[in-house]
């Protein structure tokens, strides 16, 4: 193979391998977040949590039955009977309990609260893994010290845009229309404490999910496949819960209003396509990488506000998106430094030069 056609290969492989899972975990952290307002705005009409935590589940798969039966029958299907499918169910499981106690959390609180408990995954995420062993733990590494101090980094960035406000950046003109909106999102009176009791349940237990799924994808690598039964035996599991803890029937009959549009959102784009690109990104790059886009949703809740809602844009936004970022590439450039020292056995020249890092670097200490 010629030098041009092994650094094209080269190329090549880092965009598939980076630049499209970091494009398109963006997408689904934007999708979420407007996915926890449209819900909050819906509750505020009546809609109940436990109608839209089973009509999401239902839609999400439908959305996935076309999808799973064009493209998700490449492999065997696990049977019922089998360790992979009982860890399938007890994801859903695991997802259902997530989703019920995300919805009730919000009726209790804001989207704004629910994004900033999301700096909670990483956390929850990285202990996990090290308790599994699916992240190395060696303090004398670099990666290691690098994945530790992004992570605490990229939460304290997140903790900045929450918390400090500072001089107006740029000032956008509120229409009466978003106002009025506003002041719907905040005119109750909810517990704050029970709410944030019950989103940080919420992203404890995706954090579990995080780490189960990443177990299912190495024994059963098909995240078509594993998606849709996901869904499948959430909708199950969610029928007979729901119909038993909604006692008005009559509140599962949707009207073509904003419940709606909140079913068929999360339904068809975060618990569908959203579900499958976590589940490929989870395959490719591990828990702790996913995890680490949850504080970001701070920065795009910041970000949507200002473009789409009129919301003021402030230094303290800016400032904490930046120190967010630094974080974040830091625990990248941890993970990749990992995974050049797992792939240098192919390379005895690139074997010298990493352990003559190391050595620097213990050395130095």
């Amino acid at each position: 193979m010629t030098r041009g056609a092994e650094e094209e290969t080269m190329a090549w492989s880092y965009f598939c391998r980076d630049v499209v899972p970091f494009a398109a975990m963006v997408a689904v952290e934007c999708v979420s977040v407007g996915s926890n307002t449209l819900y909050k705005a819906a509750s505020l009409r009546g809609l109940s949590f436990y109608v839209f935590v089973f009509y999401v589940f239902a839609f999400a798969t439908l959305v996935l039955l076309p999808i799973f039966l064009i493209f998700g029958r490449s492999r065997k299907l696990p049977s019922a009977k089998s360790p992979v499918f009982f860890k399938i169910f007890l994801l859903a499981l695991i997802g259902l309990m997530a989703q019920i106690a995300g919805c009730k959390g919000l009726e209790y609180s804001s989207p704004t609260l629910s994004s900033a408990m999301s700096n909670l995954t990483p956390t929850f995420t990285f202990t996990l893994a090290v308790l599994f062993r699916m992240e190395l733990l060696v303090l004398r590494s670099s990666a290691t010290r690098a994945k530790i101090i992004g992570t605490l980094v990229s939460i304290s960035g997140a903790l900045v845009v929450v918390l400090c406000k500072g001089p107006k950046v740029f000032a956008a003109a509120s229409s009466s229309s978003t106002i009025s909106l506003h002041q719907k999102m905040t005119s109750l009176k909810p517990s704050w404490i029970i709410g944030g009791l019950l989103l940080s349940s919420q992203y404890f237990l995706s954090s579990v999910w995080y780490i189960l799924q990443t177990r299912i994808m190495e024994e059963y690598p098909e995240e078509i496949t594993v998606v849709f039964l996901y869904s499948l035996c959430a909708a199950l599991i969610s029928a007979p819960v729901c119909l038993f803890a909604e006692k008005d029937l009559a509140s599962f009959l949707l009207k073509p209003d904003v419940s709606l549009a909140a079913v068929m959102y999360q339904g068809g784009l975060v618990s569908s396509f959203g579900a499958i690109i976590h589940t490929w990104c989870l395959h490719l790059k591990g828990p702790v990488y996913l995890s680490l886009f949850k504080p970001m949703s701070i920065v795009i809740a910041v970000a949507m506000g200002a473009i789409f809602l009129g919301d003021s844009l402030y230094l303290g936004s800016v400032i904490g998106s930046v120190i967010l970022s630094l974080g974040f590439y830091t625990v990248i450039w941890g993970k990749a430094r990992e995974e050049t020292v797992a792939g240098s056995e192919q390379s005895p020249l690139l074997v010298t030069h990493i352990i003559e890092d190391e050595a620097f670097s213990l050395r130095s200490d």
